[in-house]
C-alpha cells in the first residue's frame, strides 16, 4: 500500500495528510539556508567594497595632503624637525626625494628659527647622501641666518655622517655610534663551488667588460683594480665633505677616515661632533624655541602598501637582470 494512502477505519481509503511532510520541511530548510547564505555573502560583499573605498579615500586624502589646517597657518616661532631613520636609499625617510622637500619647507617657513635634522642611520647610498648635502649647502646660502643642527640618536655612520657633516653643529649622546668614513662594495664569488658541482657558466656579452663583477665568473686583476679606483674616488669625495663641513674642529688621526667608528663621547673629542644633546635640549637651550614642528614627510598606509608592492616587483626584476652590487657608505 502506498505511503500516501491510509485506511480510515470505516472501510474507506483516504489520502494520508502527513505523508511527504518531511520532504517539504527539508525543502524549506534548504531554501532558508540558501537565503541566509546569500544574505551573508551580500553583507561581506558590501563590507569589502566599503573597505576598498575607505583605502581609496585615505590614499587620495594623503596624496593631496588634505587637512583642516592650512600650509600658510602661522605656527609662531619654533624649531623645525626633520627625521632620517634607517638606510640612506632611494626609498624611505632617507631618500633625497623625501628629505629635500622637507628641508625646503622648513627653511622657507618664516616661523622656523632653526632646522634640526635627527639622524638614526647606519649609512647607505653615496648618491642619495650627496644629493641631500648639495641641497643643504644651497639652502644655507639662501638662508644664512637659519642654522641647521644634527642630533644623533643611536647611530650616525657612513652615509648618515656624510649628511651630518654638512650641518652647522652635530650633537650626540655619549653612547651614540658615529663615524665610519669609508666606502664598500660587497658581493660573492661562486666559481669554486660551481666547479665542484660541475656547473658551467655561460655568459655572453657585447663589450669586453660587460661582465664586470659577475659573481659567477672569475674576477680579473683589471676589474678588481677598476672597482678599487671607483671606491677610492667616492671615499675621497666623502673625506672632502667631512673636511669642508667640520673645518678646523677636526682633530685628524690616521684612523679618522679608515672606516672605523667611535662612541659619541670619543667623536666629540675628535671633532666629529660638537657636544651632547637631544632634539628637546637643542630646541630649548641652543635655538631658544621650545616648540617643535615636525616637517618630516610621512607616508600614509596606502602609499606604503603601493610602494612596497612596487619595490618588490622592481627588486625582483633588477635581480633577474643584474648581480652587480653598487658602492655603499656603510
Amino acid at each position: 500500500m502506498s505511503d500516501n494512502i491510509k485506511h480510515d477505519g470505516d472501510g474507506h481509503f483516504v489520502d494520508n495528510p502527513t505523508a511527504g511532510n518531511w520532504e517539504r520541511e527539508t525543502l524549506e530548510k534548504l531554501v532558508f539556508a540558501t537565503i541566509k547564505e546569500r544574505r551573508a555573502a551580500r553583507r561581506w560583499s558590501i563590507f569589502f567594497r566599503l573597505a576598498f573605498l575607505t583605502v581609496i579615500v585615505v590614499g587620495l586624502w594623503t596624496y593631496f595632503d588634505l587637512s583642516f589646517g592650512s600650509d600658510d597657518e602661522n605656527l609662531g616661532r619654533h624649531t623645525a624637525l626633520i627625521e632620517i631613520n634607517g638606510e640612506i636609499e632611494a626609498e624611505g625617510s632617507g631618500a633625497a626625494d623625501n628629505v629635500i622637500p622637507s628641508l625646503n619647507k622648513a627653511f622657507a617657513d618664516a616661523g622656523s628659527a632653526a632646522v634640526v635634522l635627527r639622524i638614526d642611520s647606519p649609512g647607505g647610498s653615496p648618491v642619495q647622501a650627496g644629493i641631500i648635502v648639495d641641497e643643504i649647502r644651497r639652502l644655507k646660502r639662501g638662508y644664512p641666518d637659519k642654522p641647521l643642527y644634527v642630533v644623533v640618536d643611536e647611530i650616525c655612520a657612513s652615509g648618515g655622517y656624510y649628511i651630518a657633516a654638512a650641518a652647522d653643529r652635530i650633537y650626540v649622546n655619549k653612547a651614540s655610534i658615529v663615524g665610519s668614513v669609508g666606502v664598500l662594495m660587497d658581493s660573492f664569488g661562486f666559481t669554486g663551488t660551481m666547479e665542484k658541482l660541475g656547473v658551467e657558466r655561460r655568459l655572453l656579452t657585447a663589450g669586453a667588460n660587460k661582465g664586470f663583477l659577475d659573481p659567477f665568473s672569475p674576477q680579473s686583476d683589471k676589474h678588481r683594480a677598476h672597482a678599487q679606483e671607483m671606491l677610492n674616488e667616492i671615499h675621497q669625495q666623502f673625506i672632502t665633505v667631512v673636511r669642508a663641513g667640520r673645518g678646523t674642529r677636526l682633530k685628524e688621526t690616521p684612523d679618522m677616515f679608515s672606516g672605523l667608528y667611535w662612541t659619541g663621547a670619543k667623536a666629540v673629542d675628535m671633532g666629529l661632533a660638537d657636544g651632547f644633546g637631544t632634539v628637546d635640549t637643542v630646541a630649548r637651550d641652543i635655538v631658544k624655541a621650545e616648540d617643535i614642528v615636525d616637517y618630516t614627510a610621512h607616508e600614509g598606509l596606502p602609499e606604503r602598501v603601493l610602494k612596497k608592492f612596487g619595490a618588490s616587483v622592481g627588486e625582483g626584476a633588477l635581480k633577474a637582470m643584474s648581480h652587480t652590487t653598487l658602492p655603499k657608505l656603510n
